[in-house]
């Protein structure tokens, strides 16, 4: 283990702690342990259907670009992409390796270009589910705070898919990525596959709420729950825990119900995703030796 992952490890318990602490942690522990198992099970279903449509998309994606993946692959190298980012911060790192394991067939560059076009459309579909639900919102009054973040948070977004794209055009990566966005249909399937993993991602944490004893709505799932998945983009712990907790607690009470809550049904959320995981390590486990190593590479170099 090196050092930093020692820290994130560290400061992920740290944040867990000093919540559980603060926020009536013996309420949170009390609806986990009452946690419907039932909606608990939905919510892992909603998870691995989004694991497994995931896959399909980079599938689709791939084959587009000149790859040849086929879907048992996809859903294999998923698995363990998420493995990888289960264990470290950001979340970025298990789909390096997916692109690094592909390079052989089209080199890195093609291979990276397939792994960013997905994952970025999944993030932006989020943010669309998002907005869509701010724009349309009728219940009380936001906070001016949650305002200012939705739209700081859209308009970064926006920003920063601009910025992608004056890169990728003035890199030539344009015309590569053509193909799986714009050409033969490409881009309707696209729209679909993405609004329904980010749906599927939202709808399992809303299970968990449910399943811990929030009934969140349909608007307020979209609303809120986009801002409080977004933050495990953050690398200062491993797979975002103690922040998204922090993120739940904090806006739990905006619908109605306690930080506790909140707590808790972030830490459940957090729990199923972790299993839903799990197939990923049956598949390393029978790699063996051949099992991957993810490199510290930047996905668009050139083969």
């Amino acid at each position: 283990m090196t050092l930093n992952k020692a820290l994130q490890m560290l400061t992920a318990l740290l944040l867990l702690g000093l919540l559980f602490a603060g926020l009536d942690g013996g309420q949170a522990l009390s609806l986990l342990a009452q946690a419907d198992l039932g909606w608990l099970a939905t919510g892992l279903l909603a998870l691995t259907a989004q694991t497994l449509l995931s896959a399909w998309r980079w599938q689709f994606t791939a084959t587009r670009l000149g790859q040849t993946l086929t879907i048992g692959r996809a859903i294999r190298e998923y698995y363990l992409g998420q493995v990888v980012n289960q264990s470290l911060p950001g979340g970025v790192l298990g789909d390096a390796g997916r692109a690094y394991r592909a390079r052989h067939d089209g080199g890195l560059r093609r291979a990276g270009t397939a792994v960013m076009i997905e994952r970025t459309l999944g993030q932006l579909a989020l943010l669309a589910i998002m907005l869509t639900a701010f724009l349309l919102y009728d219940g009380p009054p936001l906070p001016a705070t949650i305002k200012g973040l939705i739209t700081a948070i859209c308009l970064g977004g926006a920003l920063l898919m601009t910025a992608l794209l004056v890169v990728t055009w003035w890199r030539g990566w344009l015309a590569v990525a053509r193909p799986a966005l714009l050409d033969r249909g490409a881009l309707p399937r696209q729209i679909g596959l993405n609004l329904a993993i980010a749906g599927l991602n939202i709808a399992g944490f809303a299970c968990c709420a449910h399943a811990t004893g929030t009934l969140m709505t349909a608007p307020q799932a979209a609303l809120y729950v986009p801002l409080i998945l977004l933050t495990m983009v953050i690398p200062i712990t491993i797979s975002g825990w103690g922040i998204r907790e922090g993120a739940a607690a904090t806006l739990f009470p905006l619908i109605g119900a306690s930080a506790s809550a909140g707590l808790a049904a972030s830490t459940a959320f957090g729990l199923m995703f972790l299993l839903s995981t799990l197939p990923g390590l049956l598949v390393l486990a029978l790699q063996g030796s051949t099992s991957p190593r993810y490199p510290k590479a930047n996905l668009t170099v050139d083969p």
